[in-house]
């Protein structure tokens, strides 16, 4: 039966992993954002080569549920940073790196395709009939990118990449399968102690849409900003 005695109780102890949380979002958002970008570069240039493999490292990472790639990396990268410490002759347990390190590695790797199709798509938005007149008007190509291009980009993809940041702290939620505590794992571990947990993973729900709120909300509103400048 519903118990409300418990959740103000709950709430705090669910709260408590909050800012881990962000913290752990917002370096993959930052991350990967940074990744697809350069991809999306190297796909909007056409740059021959590397076109291609942007394009399979895309295939791969979009196909590939992230709870394999969470375990891929799980056991897969402290044994491979121990090798290549040891070619560079550094003594390091790989075996020693935390598991949230891992979990951003991992989520960074795969959302990293999804960014770069974000980054892709604004950059495509993008009316080339601009390019030709700050052209005439004498405006080299790292200006253009800066005082043209860049500005309108940004714009186009603020609510892509909003979205992007909650599809994140929901893909944060698989990192209690390598016992990393996130506010999903946290209302499940508050639940196992008093058994009430309908109340507790209603209480997840509700943080779950304030943080949604805010964000959407606040990509609303930069975005408005940044169009008023445009």
């Amino acid at each position: 039966m519903f118990d409300s005695e418990v959740l103000l109780p709950d709430l705090w102890d669910i709260l408590g992993a909050v800012p881990v949380t962000l913290a752990m979002a917002l370096a993959i958002f930052v991350l990967s954002t940074i990744v697809g970008s350069l991809f999306a570069m190297v796909e909007y240039r056409r740059v021959s080569v590397l076109r291609e493999l942007v394009v399979a490292y895309k295939v791969a990472f979009k196909g590939v549920p992230m709870v394999i790639v969470i375990f891929l990396a799980y056991y897969g990268l402290p044994p491979a940073l121990q090798f290549l410490a040891s070619l560079i002759g550094i003594e390091f347990n790989g075996h020693a790196t935390p598991n949230w390190v891992t979990l951003i590695v991992a989520l960074t790797t795969c959302v990293a395709a999804f960014q770069a199709e974000v980054v892709k798509g604004a950059l495509n938005s993008f009316d080339t009939g601009q390019a030709d007149a700050a052209y005439s008007l004498g405006y080299k190509r790292s200006q253009l990118f800066r005082r043209v291009m860049l500005p309108q980009v940004i714009v186009a993809a603020i609510p892509d990449l909003a979205n992007s940041f909650m599809v994140i702290m929901k893909a944060l939620s698989l990192g209690f399968a390598i016992e990393v505590v996130d506010i999903f794992a946290q209302s499940q571990l508050t639940a196992a102690l008093n058994f009430y947990y309908l109340e507790a993973f209603l209480i997840a729900v509700v943080v779950y849409m304030v943080i949604a709120y805010i964000v959407t909300h606040g990509a609303d509103r930069v975005e408005a900003a940044l169009r008023a400048r445009t």
